[in-house]
């Protein structure tokens, strides 16, 4: 089972640590890929006026900083990328006090998704860095497509014969999807809040459940490979599930 999780737009940035080595990250195929975009995130960030790199990137005037971060991405501190992404998700998720078991199964088992390094393992050393999924950087055209045409070979290797739970935002899963031969492995996700009757998906809500959910699924042990028995395992897990062929709709009334 590979469970695919979506970046943190915030990020922890590491005071120390190794430069970033792409040769040691995971799926080292992927290497090429990944210096082109870094190259043109950093060229962007180097070459052009602050204000006018940040119009680019999609940044307010308050998060000009973030430019100069970018520009120095070659040579700044690395962390793990599971210290590296914050935010409510990966703050429900709390990798860090999962018992050692869980934790080499979130190792095995969790893929995050970047705009910058394509896919990501929790164990990654990575910077922190600012480039959000639908940006177009000049010399290479749209993040997403870029890594649309890159991700294909390396996901299918990864998945294998297993199960895909696609936890990603609709940015997100422009980088990559499933093929026809995966369809019927692949799962999508939505949380919806319950309340009076009524359901609504709501951003935190979704963010926080699908953090616990993973969390729950890591300490379970438990890998299926197909639709049905994931579903039923989430219901074991005391998890409120609706389906509707891959679709899943988890159901909560509180945070």
């Amino acid at each position: 089972m590979l469970i695919l999780l979506p970046p943190s737009e915030g990020k922890a940035s590491p005071r120390r640590g190794k430069s970033l080595d792409l040769a040691t990250l995971s799926s080292p195929e992927l290497t090429p890929a990944r210096r082109a975009v870094l190259d043109a995130l950093v060229a962007l960030c180097q070459d052009r006026p602050p204000q006018d790199a940040a119009a680019v990137l999609g940044l307010g005037p308050t998060q000009i900083g973030e430019v100069e971060r970018n520009a120095a991405l070659y040579d700044a501190a690395t962390a793990r990328a599971d210290h590296i992404y914050t935010g409510v998700l990966y703050d429900a998720l709390h990798l860090a006090d999962l018992d050692a078991a869980a934790r080499r199964r979130a190792t095995r088992t969790l893929l995050i998704t970047s705009s910058v390094f394509g896919i990501v393992r929790p164990g990654d050393r990575i910077p922190s860095y600012r480039l959000a999924g639908g940006v177009s950087l000049p010399g290479l055209g749209p993040v997403a497509g870029h890594w649309r045409s890159q991700l294909p070979e390396t996901m299918h290797q990864l998945v294998g014969k297993g199960l895909v739970v696609d936890l990603r935002s609709t940015t997100y899963a422009a980088f990559w999807h499933p093929t026809k031969e995966l369809a019927d492995r692949a799962v999508t996700m939505r949380v919806l809040h319950e309340q009076d009757g009524r359901r609504a998906v709501v951003s935190h809500f979704n963010k926080a459940t699908k953090g616990r959910l993973v969390r729950s699924l890591l300490e379970s042990g438990d890998s299926p490979t197909r639709v049905g028995g994931f579903v039923e395992l989430l219901k074991d897990l005391g998890w409120r599930v609706e389906r509707e062929g891959n679709q899943l709709d988890v159901i909560v009334t509180q945070v």
